[in-house]
């Protein structure tokens, strides 16, 4: 579980288990929340899981950067520096993307932050923690989804640059090769 709060009422989940119920998940986020911002800030940034989380199997290492708290539970043989670092790459990386990172970019770029995790952890396994490679791999990605939107406005394109081809008359009839195709009279396009 990874999560992304800056209250107790506002909480962004990256990465829930899906297996579990819509309610048990709020449980979770809400006993999460309790256990890590009622600590001291003098206290070390990890801890047991709660109840919902696994107890003394799992454990709780966390972040906290200005308004937001970035939480990992990991099972007790991780490695509690380990996952900070792996914390600190993630948030420097969402900080690199989203040029000063907020919890307005975490909400409305959910599907961003998703890739970069994903990019950095995949099933339990961390793949990468050098920034550079995981801002190169997103800025790809990027690139790819606006060239396929690209494509899907093409239809858009296209009826706009006819309208604004200032066509001296409407043609009637269009041949291509073999086909012909009859225009049926239609207002101008202006």
């Amino acid at each position: 579980m990874v999560e992304g709060r800056h209250n107790e009422n506002a909480a962004q989940t990256l990465s829930l288990d899906g297996k579990k119920s819509e309610d048990t998940q709020q449980q979770i986020i809400r006993e999460t929340f309790h256990l890590v911002s009622k600590r001291d800030e003098n206290v070390c940034n990890f801890l047991e899981g709660g109840l919902l989380i696994g107890g003394s199997d799992n454990k709780l290492i966390y972040r906290h950067y200005a308004t937001l708290y970035f939480v990992f539970c990991v099972d007790s043989s991780e490695s509690e520096l380990g996952i900070l670092d792996l914390i600190q790459v993630f948030v420097e990386t969402l900080d690199k993307c989203f040029e000063n990172v907020c919890e307005l970019d975490l909400i409305f770029h959910v599907d961003k932050v998703h890739n970069i995790l994903a990019e950095m952890v995949m099933g339990g396994m961390v793949l990468e923690t050098n920034m550079n490679e995981i801002v190169t791999q997103i800025d790809a990605q990027n690139k790819l989804e606006k060239s396929e939107a690209g494509l899907a406005g093409a239809p858009a394109r296209a009826v706009s640059a006819v309208k604004n081809m200032n066509l001296p008359e409407i043609p009637r009839n269009i041949n291509i090769g073999d086909i012909s195709i009859k225009v049926p009279n239609l207002p101008t396009f202006k």
